[in-house]
C-alpha cells in the first residue's frame, strides 16, 4: 500500500521516472486500476451535491477515464505515432491509471469554495499527468505531440462525460414518481 501511495504522489508531482517505472511493471495494473477506481469515487463524492449524485458522478468519472484512456492510446499509436513510439494496452492503462492520481482532489468538492478550485483543478492537473504519461508511454521525443494526443482525447471525453450525464439524468427524470397516497 505505501508503495501504491508513493506511487500516486510521484505521478501527481509528474515525476517522468515513475511514469517510466510503471509502464515496465506488468505487476502494477491492479495498482494502477486501483487509482482510477479510487479516483472516479473521489468524483463521485466531489459531485454529489451537483445534482447528479455519488453513483452517477462516480460512473460518470470511471466512464470518462476509460473513454480518455481509449482515445488516448489510438490517437497516440495509430493518428499521432513518432518513429520511436511503440506501446501495448498494458503500458499505456498503467501510465494512465497514475495519470489519475491528482482526481482524488476531487473528494474536497464537498467543502464549500474549496470544492470548485478543486473540481475545476482536478481535470487540468489530470490533463498535465496524462501528458506526461502519454510522452513516457509512447516515448514520444515531443511533449508538444503529447500534448496535442492528450487535449484531443480530454475534449471528446469531456464532451462524453456532458452527454451522458444528461442522458442518465434525463431518464432518471422520466421515471414515474411513488405512487399518490
Amino acid at each position: 500500500m505505501a508503495n501504491m501511495v508513493d506511487r500516486m504522489l510521484r505521478a501527481a508531482r509528474l515525476d517522468t521516472n515513475l511514469y517510466e517505472e510503471v509502464e515496465a511493471d506488468t505487476t502494477a495494473m491492479g495498482q494502477a486500476m486501483t487509482v482510477v477506481v479510487l479516483s472516479s469515487i473521489a468524483g463521485g463524492i466531489g459531485t454529489a451535491d451537483t445534482g447528479f449524485g455519488l453513483v452517477t458522478g462516480a460512473i460518470a468519472s470511471l466512464i470518462g477515464w476509460y473513454i480518455w484512456a481509449f482515445l488516448t492510446y489510438y490517437i497516440g499509436t495509430k493518428w499521432l505515432p513518432e518513429p520511436t513510439t511503440e506501446a501495448d494496452t498494458g503500458q499505456m492503462l498503467r501510465t494512465l491509471g497514475f495519470a489519475s492520481a491528482p482526481g482524488l482532489i476531487r473528494v474536497a468538492g464537498v467543502i464549500p469554495v474549496v470544492g470548485v478550485v478543486a473540481l475545476v483543478a482536478a481535470p487540468f492537473w489530470m490533463l498535465c499527468t496524462m501528458v506526461v504519461a502519454v510522452r513516457q508511454a509512447l516515448d514520444y521525443a515531443s511533449t508538444g505531440r503529447a500534448i496535442v494526443v492528450c487535449v484531443i482525447g480530454f475534449l471528446v471525453q469531456v464532451a462524453a462525460i456532458v452527454a451522458i450525464l444528461f442522458a442518465v439524468n434525463a431518464l432518471i427524470a422520466s421515471q414515474p414518481g411513488p405512487p399518490a397516497a
